[in-house]
């Protein structure tokens, strides 16, 4: 099925800025989709897709670890650069990885500066609350806008009792609402809401001033975000029920692989018509003996 983008907020060659993206808060609904490549960012960005984030996930997603922490700040760089050739004209977000911006300010700031400088990244994304408040007003004042990350923090989930829904209790429903407060304080044009009861994102959408982008914080967010992977059948692991899968092109791709190898097998590929000729004369020449 193609869906026309005619109309969307994303479908003018304009690219959003940090600031436009703040705008939106309590107005037109923003989409954000995790990406890692070329081929997948510049289909994003042909369907009108607001926002391109090149997270840490890609840890699990595309290099086969069982967390985002073995990710370093080069593994970002290098996903953004061709995130960014697939999408020149779609705001990306480059997630700062694990102990990128926790051991120092000045460490924080030089990380979160080489992912826009290096990384062609439009802004940066860390995780916490309360605890980085501080790393993201030092980073947006050395003029680098930041998205904050609350709720379920994947680089911590070990320190969370693992990937799990966070913040169904009261302290720690009002420890997330802090946080989100907290971040929004600091001077972060949005956030992304992970893995909490769509009542609390809701009471955090109402209470902060910059838009709220949920993955699995219901539908009260200024936003939502899936990861591609997630949403075409790519995926394999357990993922959580906020991923709603909208082509299960998985069993395509394994099927076209499958297809390949039997072909190879029977001598069926390639064909002629897969295949180059040669002019006549020429192989005539080829095939006499030389002298």
């Amino acid at each position: 099925m193609q869906v026309s983008t005619e109309g969307s907020p994303q479908s003018s060659s304009t690219k959003l800025t940090a600031y436009d993206i703040q705008a939106r808060k309590g107005g037109a609904k923003l989409s954000m989709v995790s990406v890692y490549d070329f081929p997948f960012a510049r289909l994003a960005e042909e369907a009108g897709i607001d926002i391109l984030l090149v997270g840490d996930s890609l840890g699990m997603v595309v290099q086969g670890h069982d967390s985002t922490v073995p990710v370093t700040l080069d593994d970002i760089i290098y996903h953004a650069k061709t995130v960014r050739r697939g999408a020149p004209r779609t705001h990306v977000v480059a997630d700062l990885p694990f102990l990128t911006y926790h051991i120092d300010t000045a460490r924080a700031i030089e990380n979160a500066g080489r992912l826009l400088q290096e990384g062609g990244a439009d802004s940066v994304k860390l995780e916490g609350g309360q605890e980085v408040a501080e790393r993201v007003e030092a980073i947006v004042r050395a003029g680098i806008p930041v998205m904050g990350h609350v709720g379920l923090t994947p680089q911590s989930a070990g320190a969370l009792g693992g990937f799990k829904v966070q913040g169904r209790d009261v302290a720690s429903a009002r420890k997330i609402l802090a946080d989100a407060e907290a971040i929004a304080n600091a001077g972060a044009f949005a956030m992304v809401l992970e893995v909490i009861p769509a009542e609390l994102g809701g009471m955090i959408t109402e209470s902060v001033s910059v838009p709220t982008i949920g993955i699995g914080a219901g539908p009260s967010c200024d936003g939502q975000v899936l990861v591609a992977h997630d949403m075409l059948g790519l995926q394999e692991r357990i993922i959580g029920r906020f991923a709603k899968v909208y082509a299960n092109i998985g069993d395509d791709v394994r099927d076209a692989f499958a297809s390949f190898a039997h072909e190879v097998r029977q001598g069926s590929f390639p064909d002629e018509e897969h295949s180059y000729g040669m002019a006549g004369d020429v192989l005539e020449q080829l095939q006499r003996p030389s002298s």
